[in-house]
């Protein structure tokens, strides 16, 4: 039995938002919701209960690390496993993703359903159905 990952995408760029659900969602994962504020991406994670949530660093006006931080510290409100991406070079940003509670990054243009499901297999996490 083939289980899809549920995902929950957030970021700020309503383009990005758009073409990176078209492309995980053609490759297999399943897109949940979509969310452009921190304030959205709390509410969308604690009713929607997605198996890996996609968080910006950069979300405008709000860190995208500190986010990350606020989804994992709300254990009644899962948000999955968490995973960084950025336009920003992984090396600009290793000590702070070190620092969070994600347990990987994507760099948006290499960003795949393969590459989400490769670190989701590599914590040992999968979906809660």
């Amino acid at each position: 039995m083939i289980v899809t990952l549920r995902c929950l995408l957030v970021d700020d760029s309503l383009d990005f938002l758009r073409t990176a659900r078209t492309l995980l969602e053609q490759e297999g994962l399943e897109v949940v919701g979509v969310a452009t504020t921190a304030a959205d991406a709390l509410v969308h994670a604690a009713e929607l209960r997605p198996d890996v949530t996609l968080v910006d660093v950069d979300l405008g006006t709000t860190d995208g690390f500190e986010l990350a931080r606020r989804l994992a510290g709300r254990p009644n409100h899962d948000a999955g496993h968490l995973i960084l991406i950025s336009v920003n070079a992984e090396e600009d940003l290793t000590d702070l993703i070190e620092a969070s509670p994600a347990i990987g990054f994507v760099w948006k243009p290499t960003l795949s359903a393969s590459v989400i499901e490769s670190m989701v297999r590599d914590v040992g996490g999968g979906t809660r159905r």
